[in-house]
Parts: structure tokens; sequence; C-alpha cells
């Protein structure tokens, strides 16, 4: 068992979750996309969107898919800014 899979199991305990339930490697994909193609803080914040989503009944591969896509479309200026439009 992996770091990853003890604190999975442990978060999930105590929040009352099956940790069988727990896409992480979906979750990280798309956190690793935001915070390389969007901006670092932004992967936590969008893992965090996609659970509110998947909690009002939103497909986690589906919307996840989504948000990667949008990641990868996001328009990002060398310098790290959003160019003007």
């Amino acid at each position: 068992m992996t770091v990853m899979d003890e604190w999975v199991t442990a978060a999930c305990a105590e929040l009352g979750l099956d940790p069988g339930e727990v896409p992480v490697p979906v979750v990280l994909d798309l956190a690793r996309d935001v915070a390389h193609q969007v901006l670092r803080p932004g992967a936590p914040v969008t893992a965090y969107l996609l659970g509110v989503a998947v909690g009002r009944g939103a497909d986690p591969a589906a919307t996840a898919a989504r948000l990667s896509e949008l990641a990868g479309s996001w328009p990002v200026e060398l310098d790290g800014t959003v160019p003007a439009e």
C-alpha cells in the first residue's frame, strides 16, 4: 500500500466515504493539467470544484476530462499572465 493509498483510506474513514469510489488517478491528472497549463494554485481549487460537481451527481471521469480540456485550451502568455482581449 502506498502513502497515497493510506492517506485516501484514512481521509475516507474520517469523512465516512468509500475509498474504492475515489478516482485518485483522475484527480491527480486533472490537478497536473491545471497546475501546468493554468496556474499551480488552481490545481487544488479545481479538485475541490470537481468534488462539488461530483457531489451534485456529475460523473467524475467525464467532469475531469472537461476541466482538463478547458485547462489545455487556457490562454497563458510565457510570463504566466492571461493575454489581454
